[in-house]
């Protein structure tokens, strides 16, 4: 061991101002060796508790809504969104150890989308006529019907809901501890 002090301090302290080298070198290692005891002595100090792993970590569950709505409840399905996505995320990063205060801010860019049913119906009809004097006319008439599917269910007609598409979030910001 001492032979390899002497290689080493003669490597690194060898040539004009060596000392100096040496010195510094010794101090920046002390200086390391004190971060790295810190940052191992963090890891002990800093515990928390870790609620059960069998808790779903899906999207916030669908509450009981009406298919069609107007638009005075645009913004607030957009703020109730916006507080239940920040619930269960702050809620999980609560939960991770070394974790502490924890804050978040969520932005919804669109609500949930309901896509429904419908019954379409496309109709063309092409007619090809030639005039006595030898001119054509093509006449084209394309229809298009779409209609909402219903179902009837306890006396209310209700759309058949093909499937819901989640909001489409525009940004999150996480300040923590």
């Amino acid at each position: 061991m001492g032979k390899l002090k002497q290689i080493w301090e003669q490597w690194l302290g060898g040539g004009p101002g060596g000392n100096k080298r040496l010195q510094t070198f010794r101090w920046l290692l002390v200086v390391g060796l004190v971060g790295v005891a810190l940052m191992i002595l963090n890891s002990f100090v800093t515990v928390k508790d870790v609620g059960p792993a069998g808790e779903s970590r899906g999207s916030p569950e669908p509450s009981d809504r009406q298919v069609f709505l107007g638009d005075g409840d645009k913004n607030a399905l957009f703020s109730e969104y916006e507080s239940q996505y920040e619930s269960r995320i702050k809620d999980m990063l609560e939960k991770i150890v070394g974790v502490g205060v924890v804050e978040v801010m969520v932005t919804v860019n669109s609500t949930e989308e309901i896509v429904v049913e419908r019954n379409i119906r496309d109709t063309q009809q092409i007619t090809d006529e030639n005039d006595r004097n030898g001119a054509n006319r093509h006449v084209s008439d394309v229809t298009r019907d779409r209609q909402v599917v219903m179902n009837e269910s306890n006396g209310e007609q209700k759309p058949v809901v093909v499937k819901t598409i989640k909001p489409q979030i525009r940004g999150v910001l996480i300040v923590a501890r």
